[in-house]
């Protein structure tokens, strides 16, 4: 071999590897940063500062798939690339509501974003906004003439008179909009979450929901089957639990008391939940409580508050021990000591400020479609007139059932769905909005489910232990789970004031 065509190989060799080599890191970006058709780069920043690199984008689907001349709506999400080394399914986050914002989500301060980032490790997490939420919003809120008086006693029946006035009022005024009320129902939400997955050009996608969110993921695995790889859920809420039993709201505060026995000052403090709550809505039925409320601007308005509104305060208010349960404790108990200061302040933040009844479309229509079968009707109903709050909880539900003809979606809708498709599901036990029994039932036909009950953690529990995450990541690496239970602690239930005393 002449030293000159040792030369020329050794040319030809170094340009073959430069070659190789530019292919391979191209090939290996290409993964890494793929961009699907919609999309734009940016850098997400959350609330409280933090940024990362990410894809926003959309895609557009009929409003009324039902429709041929249906009108295209945006359904947007953010999209965080996947980091680990085996790329695995997209995971699409299912906010709850309905009509919470995926995207918002993972904005708020000191909420869910790290775990949005640490599920990247498993493949690219897409934070969704649903049909109608957040950036993907395709109608104006509407605002009705309906006001519910601030000075008069309403019976339940007035008031849900009034509201389906407002909902007639508000179907009126969307489709004068070119709105097709009909297309924002749950079914059309999970063939979105297909056309999401054909979107990113995979063959199955892994969804992770909570409350609302979970009853997607679930009726998505009846209308998505062999589409979805893996789901993790987050306080269920089954196809035919829109509206909760009231009796088992009752049997939550029964859970929440002996919580509060296993601290001896709030024992002590509250021996009797269950009776002293009672005892305040008798009171309030007796002798509603005319109040003057501060307001922002200086002035203050009459307010007559009534059992009804101290139930649907109550059902706002109970969903987490850690946020809003002692508050809420202590203002039954101020209440029944005849004083209205913990009150004042509470209407204060802006409770029942605004009376006239307005409905944002996507939160309306879909609790409507989804619906409540006539025999768990009639339960609710029976259980509502001596449980503690009602029929507060899901409020305006079921006092707007079928209120828009053609949209209620069907007893067929609201069977539980059966599946193989592996399924984590976590579950608070102190959760005032969805409940361990509803829960069970509403994932009984899961044959490959796993359950972690999170003790005394309410429904917004995915934050409530980095313990939580750990199990997730588990899971989703398709690693057995041994643990069944996670045990965060318990807050005080004895307001600040009694503490410092």
């Amino acid at each position: 071999m002449t030293l000159e065509y040792s030369k020329i190989l050794a040319s030809i060799l170094f340009a073959t590897t430069a070659i190789f080599t530019q292919l391979t890191q191209a090939s290996t970006d290409d993964k890494q940063s793929i961009v699907y058709a919609n999309e734009t780069a940016i850098v997400f920043k959350t609330m409280d500062g933090k940024t990362t690199d990410a894809f926003e984008g959309f895609i557009q689907v009929p409003e009324n798939r039902s429709k041929l001349d249906s009108r295209l709506i945006s359904v947007k999400y953010v999209r965080f690339p996947a980091t680990g080394n085996s790329k695995g399914s997209p995971i699409i986050y299912l906010s709850g509501g309905p009509g919470g914002s995926g995207i918002m989500t993972a904005k708020y301060p000191r909420f869910r974003f790290p775990l949005f980032m640490a599920l990247r490790e498993f493949g690219d997490v897409i934070a969704l906004d649903q049909r109608g939420t957040g950036a993907s919003k395709s109608a104006a809120k509407c605002i009705s003439s309906q006001t519910l008086p601030m000075t008069k006693v309403l019976t339940q029946s007035q008031v849900t008179q009034l509201y389906q006035s407002a909902a007639n009022e508000c179907v009126d005024y969307w489709q004068k909009e070119g709105v097709d009320v009909n297309g924002y129902t749950t079914l059309e939400s999970a063939e979105d979450i297909n056309a999401l997955r054909k979107h990113f050009k995979a063959d199955k996608v892994t969804l992770w929901g909570i409350s609302y969110g979970s009853h997607l993921a679930l009726a998505s695995l009846k209308s998505m089957q062999g589409k979805i790889d893996k789901i993790v859920i987050a306080s269920a809420e089954g196809l035919n639990q829109t509206v909760k039993f009231p009796a088992q709201t009752d049997a939550y505060f029964g859970r929440l008391q002996q919580a509060i026995n296993t601290q001896p000052d709030a024992a002590q403090l509250y021996p009797n939940i269950t009776t002293l709550m009672h005892r305040v809505h008798q009171q309030l039925t007796e002798q509603p409580l005319l109040v003057q409320v501060p307001q922002k601007e200086g002035a203050a308005v009459d307010f007559l508050f009534q059992k009804y509104h101290m139930q649907i305060l109550a059902s706002a208010m109970i969903a987490d021990p850690q946020r809003g349960v002692s508050q809420l404790l202590a203002l039954y108990q101020e209440l029944d000591s005849g004083s209205e200061v913990g009150l004042i302040k509470v209407l204060s933040r802006g409770y029942f400020n605004d009376n006239t009844i307005s409905f944002e479309l996507m939160s309306f229509a879909m609790d409507i479609a989804s619906g409540i079968t006539e025999t768990r009707l009639a339960q609710v109903n029976q259980q509502a007139k001596t449980s503690l709050l009602g029929t507060a909880l899901n409020f305006p539900m079921p006092h707007l059932n079928k209120a828009v003809k053609g949209l209620d979606l069907g007893d067929d809708f609201r069977t539980y769905p059966k599946s193989d498709v592996p399924t984590l599901l976590l579950t608070g036990t102190l959760d005032g909005r969805t409940y361990i029994d509803s829960q069970k039932a509403a994932t009984k036909g899961l044959s490959n489910l796993t359950q972690v009950m999170v003790v005394n953690a309410g429904h917004n529990l995915f934050m409530s232990s980095p313990k939580v995450t750990a199990v997730i990541k588990t899971f989703l690496a398709d690693e057995k789970i041994n643990t069944k239970e996670i045990i965060i602690k318990l807050p005080s239930f004895v307001p600040r004031t009694k503490t410092a005393s």
